[in-house]
């Protein structure tokens, strides 16, 4: 094992999120979670595996705190609650744990966030569909080349780290993540 190759490789992944329409794009992602929270409306986050953690971790930072002291912010991670989980997967199937959440918990110009490092995650596009049809906001952090969901009506917003390692797309998903938390937080606390 080569450490200092695994270190630069990670580093290289990330260099390669410098681009125009990639900070256009999540400059984008952070202004639509300020006006969505802004305007009273919540986040949903959702992801399998490692995305799960990802996930949860997320709202974890909406709900206590990210850089700054302030009142939590209206997050759920879909992935979290096990009774649900393992009661919609026995019911209706593992393809739409994340939707029948959806259905229940979203609302129209609320968020929905999916974590899909391969853009083919069946139940985070089925989730995908039931926020369009609920007038919800779309964005999916994404990986490889975008799979199923890389020029999806489906998403309003898809963010996609290009390479094709699980653990080096994960690791540029979760500095997306600290980013849109500095967003949010720098728009709705840092002058008040």
């Amino acid at each position: 094992m080569n450490i200092d190759k695994i270190i630069r490789r990670s580093i290289d992944v990330k260099t390669k999120l410098l681009t125009p329409e990639f900070i256009a794009d999540l400059e984008k992602v952070g202004q639509m979670c300020v006006h969505a929270l802004r305007n009273g409306n919540k986040i949903l986050a959702a992801g399998n595996g490692g995305s799960s953690s990802q996930a949860s971790h997320f709202v974890g930072e909406l709900l206590g705190r990210f850089e700054l002291e302030r009142e939590a912010l209206p997050g759920i991670c879909l992935s979290s609650d096990l009774t649900n989980l393992t009661a919609i997967s026995n019911d209706y199937g593992y393809e739409r744990v994340f939707s029948k959440q959806v259905e229940g918990l979203g609302k129209k110009d609320d968020i929905f966030i999916g974590l899909t490092t391969s853009g083919n995650s069946k139940n985070i596009i089925k989730a995908l569909e039931k926020a369009r049809a609920k007038d919800m906001l779309t964005i999916v952090l994404n990986g490889r080349d975008g799979g199923i969901l890389k020029d999806s009506d489906l998403v309003d917003v898809n963010l996609i780290v290009n390479d094709e390692n699980t653990a080096r797309i994960q690791e540029s998903h979760i500095l997306i993540i600290h980013i849109i938390c500095k967003y949010i937080e720098d728009g709705l606390f840092k002058n008040s």
